[in-house]
């Protein structure tokens, strides 16, 4: 029996063998459509098993408990300190009736004249300037040491304490201990670097730790243009603030009872361990010697780079005026003309 292609007779093919070599090609095709259809089931059974497995893999898991499948996750940006939200005390505008137009003709670099209670701005000059503040740093210092401790403490001079530049009390008994309320008219009346370190100490260990406490409360009282690098203010490098923050600061010290009764102080007699068993102190608030009427605070501040600085307030009946003064060229007499042409314009409302 013969397979394959039928024999050709004559140059011609017999009728059965056309007949066979027709089905033969049939079956052929059939059997090639088969077998084609079992790879295209087989594939499309394939893709249909692996999106499966992907979907299985990859898709968060719904039952509750820790999940047996690690899921990708972003990496979350490493979190920035957030910024103070800015105080609004010393930047909203009194009413038009209220406000003082002055021009002042001796240098100033930063001016604010402002409602101690309400911080309403009634005058300003280049109020946003950051500048130098030397010594009205010692606002944030006293804030910070009658938040941390009480004026009973005893306070421990250390050497460092001794060894100061600048201001200072001057009469400081090194290796003893000595109370704090002293201290606190030390550091705001006469302005002391050395009651300043020492405090610092007592209430943090380090100065550098208390200056990270200072820093702190200015970011909690919304202090945006604020930064400190120094206890005293003898610093000036990294040391600065403007005058919005500034009053802000000023009324806090007023607001609190023992440091309003401070920096309202003309001179203070206090009992300290020296051989005169007492500590004469003055204010070196320049409008007390001025005899400026109703003065009641608060700072001075003097250092090459700053110039004379000065944040003042004073009381005429209900009204409670502040003024700050950032590198001035006469901060009596441009602290008595504000003051004055601002309590004209409250009173005459």
């Amino acid at each position: 029996m013969s397979y394959g292609r039928p024999v050709l007779e004559g140059g011609q093919a017999s009728r059965r063998g056309r007949r066979t070599r027709g089905g033969w090609r049939k079956r052929r095709v059939g059997r090639w459509r088969r077998r084609t259809a079992r790879h295209r089931a087989l594939l499309i059974l394939a893709g249909a098993v692996l999106t499966l497995v992907a979907l299985l893999v990859f898709m968060p898991a719904k039952a509750t408990g820790p999940s047996k499948v690690t899921r990708l996750r972003a990496t979350a940006p490493a979190p920035r300190r957030s910024q103070p939200v800015r105080s609004k005390y010393g930047l909203q505008l009194a009413p038009p009736q209220e406000r003082v137009n002055l021009r002042l003709r001796l240098g100033l670099r930063s001016g604010l004249l402002f409602d101690v209670r309400t911080g309403t701005v009634l005058w300003a000059f280049h109020a946003q300037r950051v500048l130098a503040i030397a010594s009205l740093t010692k606002i944030m210092t006293a804030l910070i040491v009658v938040a941390h401790s009480r004026t009973s403490d005893q306070v421990l001079i250390t050497p460092e304490a001794v060894h100061f530049t600048g201001s200072g009390i001057g009469l400081l008994p090194v290796h003893k201990h000595v109370p704090e309320l002293p201290l606190l008219y030390g550091l705001l009346l006469p302005s002391g670097n050395d009651a300043a370190i020492a405090l610092a100490q007592h209430v943090a260990g380090t100065r550098s730790r208390f200056i990270a406490m200072m820093n702190a409360r200015a970011h909690q009282l919304g202090l945006s243009c604020t930064h400190f690098n120094s206890v005293s203010g003898i610093v000036d490098y990294d040391n600065y603030s403007c005058a919005p923050d500034l009053a802000l600061m000023a009324k806090e010290v007023l607001m609190q009872p023992l440091l309003g009764r401070i920096v309202g102080s003309r001179r203070a007699i206090l009992p300290f361990p020296v051989k005169t068993k007492k500590l004469y102190l003055y204010n070196n608030n320049p409008l007390f010697y001025a005899g400026y009427p109703g003065v009641d605070g608060v700072k001075t501040g003097y250092t090459n780079v700053s110039g004379p600085c000065l944040v003042a307030a004073a009381r005429r009946g209900e009204a409670w005026l502040g003024v700050v003064l950032l590198h001035s060229a006469d901060v009596i007499d441009q602290a008595k003309r504000l003051l004055n042409e601002g309590f004209a314009k409250v009173r005459g409302v």
